[in-house]
């Protein structure tokens, strides 16, 4: 057996080798080779692709040609991938070194950026921009929250405002003065952000105009839809304080929202409302609806108190727990600059600044409705449909908080307008924007395992219920 196995053996090593002999490749390392060079090629093809595109001017309906295009891949952080123009029909195209990850296009038009979103497998996207001047008609601000507390001598305000842009057509405002508030005298920024409408907070001061630094202003440019600027500053605090927000501009909605350790008394003529937040329970919110130009807005408050972080799954069935505070979420946002892929400088203030909104932008909107409901009952009805489309919202507001921030500006509408009806396309539009964004967070592993499930079920919810409202409206 053992000179069986040892001929067998030999006659088969003779045969190799005679084999590579005649190949004259006694190594064996062109079948290797070959197989290697034939993988690679085929990696080469999975991932080499070509993405197309065309940049369109809203505000002329027309291509928009010589933009600069950046292509900033997603996979690690924000990389720029590559860089061209528009031709003359608004097109261009990039080759991409890896069609598995996310990739954002940027549209440079006129000095102002504007992007939209390619996930995996994406070939072809539209960028809409927009001409840009200095002052455009139907610019308004929505809401201008205050979220006031004081502990050991020193007072914090967290100021933030929402602006909406529904010029015809379309245009992007852009000039040294595109939002101007005041402060009181000693106050000290200690932070500031601005963030369009479906994008990422980024980190944006504004300039003083005065000599005193009371009176600021943004430069940060106003797209069309909604921007929304956040702002947080000190000062020292002797136990009661007298605040006068001097609005520059009507306002919709004015919201002050303080501990109910501190007392709060409205100016004469301020007509303010309280409210109570489900969601904020040891929260003393005011809300002044429809203020006029040079309409006083001031109030004093008194006493000390902090306010506890915003509970988010208060009252839904199952839920008990509050917000766990996450970091703000990495979704690219637009601004003169790159938007930034780093910790929200404002993650402190997020649930007071960004809670605010929500809260003025929903609450602001049932407040007005309880009031005309009276006088107007057939008109309430009419708005019941309208009132559930504005929670729908809310609660994407709400599962997006979770993470960092809501997103009332994907209606395309606030709650707060009296009279008007969200758009169930844009909502839906929203809802969409919303489940790709935490597709592609959960994708490249920024949040958990538990906050995705969490969060998709929620958005999941929201989505089938506004369905199922379109298709009643439509029958």
């Amino acid at each position: 057996m053992h000179i069986q196995n040892s001929v067998i053996l030999s006659g088969a090593a003779g045969s190799r080798s005679k084999a590579a002999a005649q190949s004259k490749d006694p190594y064996g390392f062109r079948g290797t080779l070959a197989s290697l060079v034939a993988i690679l090629l085929l990696t080469a093809l999975v991932s080499a692709q070509t993405l197309t595109g065309t940049v369109k001017n809203s505000t002329t309906g027309k291509p928009s040609a010589g933009d600069d295009i950046v292509l900033l891949s997603l996979s690690q952080g924000m990389e720029e991938s590559g860089r061209t123009k528009t031709d003359a029909k608004g097109n261009f195209s990039f080759k991409l070194d890896d069609a598995q990850a996310p990739h954002l296009v940027r549209a440079i038009h006129e000095g102002v950026t504007y992007h939209r979103m390619a996930p995996p497998g994406t070939t072809s996207v539209e960028v809409e921009v927009y001409d840009v001047a200095k002052k455009v008609e139907g610019i308004e601000v929505v809401a201008d929250i205050m979220r006031v507390q004081a502990e050991q001598g020193q007072l914090e305000v967290m100021r933030a405002f929402a602006m909406q842009n529904n010029s015809k057509p379309p245009r992007t405002q852009m000039n040294e003065r595109n939002l101007e508030f005041f402060v009181p005298e000693g106050a000290q920024i200690v932070e500031s952000e601005a963030m369009t409408a479906g994008g990422q907070p980024i980190k944006s001061a504004p300039v003083p105009v005065d000599d005193k630094k009371t009176r600021y202003a943004y430069l940060f440019p106003l797209r069309p839809g909604t921007t929304q600027f956040q702002l947080a500053y000190q000062l020292p605090y002797t136990g009661s304080a007298n605040i006068d927000p001097k609005s520059l501009y009507p306002l919709q909605h004015f919201v002050a929202i303080l501990p109910k350790g501190m007392q709060f008394a409205g100016a004469p003529g301020a007509n303010f409302q309280p409210m109570s937040d489900p969601q904020q329970p040891d929260a003393n919110v005011q809300v002044a609806s429809g203020a006029k130009l040079g309409q006083t807005l001031a109030f004093k408050i008194t006493g000390e108190g902090t306010l506890q972080a915003r509970q988010e799954n208060a009252g839904e069935p199952g839920e008990g727990g509050q917000s766990s505070g996450q970091t703000a979420e990495s979704r690219p946002g637009g601004g003169l600059g790159p938007p930034i892929d780093a910790p929200n400088p404002l993650q402190k203030y997020q649930l007071f600044i960004l809670g605010g909104f929500a809260l003025a932008l929903v609450a602001g909107g049932v407040f007005v409705a309880s009031r005309q409901q009276a006088a107007q009952r057939a008109a309430a009805q009419g708005a019941a449909g309208d009132e559930e489309e504005v929670f729908a919202v809310a609660e994407v507001a709400a599962a997006r908080n979770g993470r960092s921030a809501p997103t009332p500006a994907h209606t395309g509408k606030t709650a707060a307008q009296p009279g008007s009806r969200p758009s169930s396309s844009m909502l839906l539009e929203g809802l969409k924007e919303e489940l790709f964004q935490l597709e592609v967070e959960h994708k490249q592993g920024r949040i958990s395992q538990e906050e995705y499930e969490k969060t998709k079920a929620a958005l999941d919810q929201t989505l089938q219920r506004a369905l199922k409202r379109g298709a009643v409206r439509q029958t």
